[in-house]
Protein backbone atom coordinates (compact mmCIF):
# COMPACT_ATOMS: atom_id res chain seq x y z
CA UNK A 1 0.00 0.00 0.00
CA UNK A 2 1.28 3.48 -0.48
CA UNK A 3 0.01 6.00 1.65
CA UNK A 4 -0.42 9.73 0.47
CA UNK A 5 -0.31 12.49 3.00
CA UNK A 6 -3.12 15.01 1.95
CA UNK A 7 -2.19 18.27 2.66
CA UNK A 8 -5.57 20.13 3.96
CA UNK A 9 -5.18 23.72 2.27
CA UNK A 10 -6.39 26.53 4.80
CA UNK A 11 -9.42 28.04 3.38
CA UNK A 12 -10.58 31.62 4.47
CA UNK A 13 -13.92 32.86 4.34
CA UNK A 14 -14.85 35.76 1.41
CA UNK A 15 -16.19 37.67 4.32
CA UNK A 16 -12.82 36.90 6.94
CA UNK A 17 -10.69 38.33 3.56
CA UNK A 18 -12.78 41.28 3.33
CA UNK A 19 -12.54 41.92 6.65
CA UNK A 20 -9.01 41.52 6.90
CA UNK A 21 -8.43 43.62 3.77
CA UNK A 22 -10.92 46.51 5.72
CA UNK A 23 -8.36 47.22 8.53
CA UNK A 24 -5.38 46.96 6.42
CA UNK A 25 -6.53 50.04 4.60
CA UNK A 26 -8.61 51.60 7.37
CA UNK A 27 -5.14 53.36 8.53
CA UNK A 28 -4.54 54.50 5.13
CA UNK A 29 -7.81 56.51 4.72
CA UNK A 30 -6.81 58.10 8.58
CA UNK A 31 -3.44 59.48 6.69
CA UNK A 32 -5.48 60.54 3.35
CA UNK A 33 -6.50 63.83 2.28
CA UNK A 34 -7.21 64.87 -1.14
CA UNK A 35 -5.02 67.78 -2.39
CA UNK A 36 -5.52 70.72 -4.79
CA UNK A 37 -4.55 69.04 -7.49
CA UNK A 38 -6.55 65.66 -6.76
CA UNK A 39 -9.93 67.83 -5.68
CA UNK A 40 -9.64 69.25 -9.08
CA UNK A 41 -9.37 66.25 -10.66
CA UNK A 42 -12.37 65.01 -9.36
CA UNK A 43 -14.16 67.82 -10.04
CA UNK A 44 -13.78 67.68 -13.68
CA UNK A 45 -13.77 63.60 -14.05
CA UNK A 46 -17.28 64.11 -12.30
CA UNK A 47 -18.60 66.27 -15.18
CA UNK A 48 -17.02 64.25 -17.22
CA UNK A 49 -16.52 60.50 -17.38
CA UNK A 50 -15.73 59.31 -13.81
CA UNK A 51 -18.05 57.72 -11.44
CA UNK A 52 -18.53 57.55 -8.13
CA UNK A 53 -19.65 53.66 -6.85
CA UNK A 54 -20.57 52.62 -3.32
CA UNK A 55 -18.05 50.54 -1.16
CA UNK A 56 -18.96 46.35 -0.60
CA UNK A 57 -20.79 47.55 2.69
CA UNK A 58 -22.07 51.39 1.23
CA UNK A 59 -20.90 53.06 4.11
CA UNK A 60 -18.80 55.40 1.33
CA UNK A 61 -17.87 55.93 -1.86
CA UNK A 62 -15.06 55.62 -4.25
CA UNK A 63 -13.88 57.09 -7.45
CA UNK A 64 -13.70 55.09 -11.10
CA UNK A 65 -11.58 56.17 -13.80
CA UNK A 66 -13.12 54.35 -17.22
CA UNK A 67 -11.14 55.54 -20.80
CA UNK A 68 -10.73 53.67 -23.90
CA UNK A 69 -7.81 51.99 -24.66
CA UNK A 70 -6.54 54.70 -26.69
CA UNK A 71 -6.72 56.98 -23.94
CA UNK A 72 -4.28 54.68 -21.79
CA UNK A 73 -1.60 57.70 -21.04
CA UNK A 74 -5.01 59.72 -20.29
CA UNK A 75 -5.85 56.91 -17.69
CA UNK A 76 -2.25 56.53 -16.35
CA UNK A 77 -1.72 60.15 -15.92
CA UNK A 78 -4.97 60.10 -13.85
CA UNK A 79 -3.75 57.43 -11.93
CA UNK A 80 -0.67 58.75 -10.95
CA UNK A 81 -2.24 62.27 -9.32
CA UNK A 82 -4.15 59.68 -7.48
CA UNK A 83 -1.88 57.23 -6.49
CA UNK A 84 -2.07 56.94 -2.85
CA UNK A 85 -5.31 56.66 -3.16
CA UNK A 86 -5.19 53.76 -5.26
CA UNK A 87 -3.92 50.25 -4.85
CA UNK A 88 -3.32 48.45 -8.00
CA UNK A 89 -2.73 49.30 -11.35
CA UNK A 90 -5.24 50.16 -14.04
CA UNK A 91 -6.62 46.83 -15.56
CA UNK A 92 -7.26 46.94 -18.93
CA UNK A 93 -10.67 45.29 -20.11
CA UNK A 94 -10.65 43.53 -23.80
CA UNK A 95 -14.35 43.08 -23.65
CA UNK A 96 -15.14 46.16 -24.16
CA UNK A 97 -11.60 47.92 -25.30
CA UNK A 98 -11.41 49.90 -21.83
CA UNK A 99 -8.83 50.40 -19.19
CA UNK A 100 -9.60 51.34 -15.28
CA UNK A 101 -8.99 51.53 -11.93
CA UNK A 102 -10.52 52.69 -8.67
CA UNK A 103 -9.60 54.63 -5.38
CA UNK A 104 -10.39 53.01 -2.19
CA UNK A 105 -13.59 54.54 -0.71
CA UNK A 106 -13.38 57.29 0.93
CA UNK A 107 -15.56 60.33 3.52
CA UNK A 108 -14.35 62.76 1.30
CA UNK A 109 -15.11 61.03 -1.71
CA UNK A 110 -18.55 60.26 0.10
CA UNK A 111 -19.14 64.02 -0.26
CA UNK A 112 -18.43 64.38 -3.59
CA UNK A 113 -21.34 61.85 -3.82
CA UNK A 114 -23.53 64.02 -2.14
CA UNK A 115 -22.92 67.07 -3.75
CA UNK A 116 -23.26 65.27 -7.67
CA UNK A 117 -25.78 62.92 -7.24
CA UNK A 118 -29.63 62.28 -6.84
CA UNK A 119 -29.94 58.98 -6.64
CA UNK A 120 -27.57 57.44 -9.01
CA UNK A 121 -28.34 60.57 -11.46
CA UNK A 122 -25.34 62.67 -11.81
CA UNK A 123 -26.53 66.61 -11.01
CA UNK A 124 -24.35 69.76 -11.06
CA UNK A 125 -24.18 71.40 -7.83
CA UNK A 126 -25.13 75.13 -7.86
CA UNK A 127 -22.28 76.34 -7.19
CA UNK A 128 -20.54 74.83 -9.47
CA UNK A 129 -18.17 78.36 -10.29
CA UNK A 130 -16.33 78.07 -7.42
CA UNK A 131 -14.82 74.26 -7.88
CA UNK A 132 -14.21 75.00 -11.69
CA UNK A 133 -10.12 76.09 -11.90
CA UNK A 134 -8.39 75.87 -15.36
CA UNK A 135 -7.31 72.09 -14.32
CA UNK A 136 -11.01 70.88 -13.48
CA UNK A 137 -11.77 72.55 -16.68
CA UNK A 138 -8.93 70.99 -18.60
CA UNK A 139 -9.73 67.00 -17.02
CA UNK A 140 -13.64 68.07 -18.14
CA UNK A 141 -12.38 69.03 -21.82
CA UNK A 142 -10.59 65.83 -22.12
CA UNK A 143 -12.94 63.71 -20.81
CA UNK A 144 -16.25 65.20 -22.88
CA UNK A 145 -14.10 68.22 -25.18
CA UNK A 146 -13.62 68.38 -28.68
CA UNK A 147 -13.04 70.84 -30.89
CA UNK A 148 -15.37 71.99 -34.23
CA UNK A 149 -13.50 72.86 -37.39
CA UNK A 150 -14.52 74.51 -40.80
CA UNK A 151 -12.63 74.37 -43.77
CA UNK A 152 -10.12 72.16 -41.28
CA UNK A 153 -9.65 75.30 -38.89
CA UNK A 154 -10.54 75.03 -35.21
CA UNK A 155 -12.69 77.94 -34.83
CA UNK A 156 -15.21 76.58 -31.76
CA UNK A 157 -15.13 73.74 -28.79
CA UNK A 158 -18.20 71.53 -27.46
CA UNK A 159 -18.07 70.31 -24.06
CA UNK A 160 -20.15 66.33 -24.64
CA UNK A 161 -22.56 67.30 -21.36
CA UNK A 162 -25.19 65.29 -22.69
CA UNK A 163 -25.70 63.59 -19.69
CA UNK A 164 -27.20 66.75 -17.64
CA UNK A 165 -30.48 67.93 -17.95
CA UNK A 166 -30.91 71.47 -20.38
CA UNK A 167 -31.10 72.93 -17.00
CA UNK A 168 -27.88 71.90 -15.39
CA UNK A 169 -26.22 73.00 -18.67
CA UNK A 170 -27.81 76.21 -18.61
CA UNK A 171 -25.80 76.53 -15.14
CA UNK A 172 -22.89 75.05 -16.26
CA UNK A 173 -22.77 77.59 -18.87
CA UNK A 174 -23.38 80.48 -16.25
CA UNK A 175 -20.73 79.22 -14.35
CA UNK A 176 -18.56 79.13 -17.23
CA UNK A 177 -19.44 83.12 -17.85
CA UNK A 178 -19.15 84.25 -14.24
CA UNK A 179 -16.03 82.70 -13.32
CA UNK A 180 -14.14 83.45 -16.76
CA UNK A 181 -16.03 85.60 -18.83
CA UNK A 182 -16.70 82.95 -21.84
CA UNK A 183 -19.83 82.59 -23.96
CA UNK A 184 -21.27 79.74 -23.81
CA UNK A 185 -24.24 78.50 -25.77
CA UNK A 186 -26.70 75.51 -25.24
CA UNK A 187 -26.81 73.39 -28.31
CA UNK A 188 -29.06 70.96 -29.38
CA UNK A 189 -27.87 67.52 -29.84
CA UNK A 190 -30.68 64.95 -31.12
CA UNK A 191 -33.00 65.01 -28.07
CA UNK A 192 -30.21 66.05 -25.73
CA UNK A 193 -28.65 69.48 -24.87
CA UNK A 194 -24.57 69.97 -24.89
CA UNK A 195 -22.49 72.84 -24.95
CA UNK A 196 -20.76 75.49 -27.09
CA UNK A 197 -18.40 77.68 -26.93
CA UNK A 198 -17.80 79.78 -30.42
CA UNK A 199 -16.04 81.72 -31.71
CA UNK A 200 -15.84 84.77 -29.68
CA UNK A 201 -14.43 82.84 -26.50
CA UNK A 202 -12.68 79.87 -28.03
CA UNK A 203 -9.26 81.26 -28.01
CA UNK A 204 -10.02 82.10 -23.87
CA UNK A 205 -10.73 78.77 -23.31
CA UNK A 206 -7.75 76.86 -24.73
CA UNK A 207 -5.73 79.52 -23.05
CA UNK A 208 -7.23 78.56 -19.84
CA UNK A 209 -6.96 74.35 -20.26
CA UNK A 210 -4.00 73.84 -22.52
CA UNK A 211 -1.14 73.85 -19.49
CA UNK A 212 -3.27 70.88 -18.45
CA UNK A 213 -3.76 69.36 -21.52
CA UNK A 214 -1.39 66.47 -21.75
CA UNK A 215 0.79 65.65 -25.03
CA UNK A 216 -1.75 62.55 -25.74
CA UNK A 217 -4.74 64.53 -25.53
CA UNK A 218 -3.67 67.47 -27.25
CA UNK A 219 -5.60 66.72 -30.55
CA UNK A 220 -8.63 67.81 -28.83
CA UNK A 221 -7.52 71.54 -29.06
CA UNK A 222 -7.21 71.06 -32.80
Amino acid sequence: LICVKIRRMKVIPREVRRITYSAKIRDLKKRLTLNPEQKSLIIGSLLGDGYLEPNWSKTNYRLKIQHSVDQKDYVLWKHSLLSNWVLTEPKEQLVNQSIRFRTISHPELTEYREMFYRGNKKIVPKDIARYLDPLALAVWFMDDGNAKRYNGQQFAFHLNSQSFSRTANGVLAKALWNRYQLSVGLERNHEYTRLYIGKSSANRFAELVKRHVIPSMSYKLG
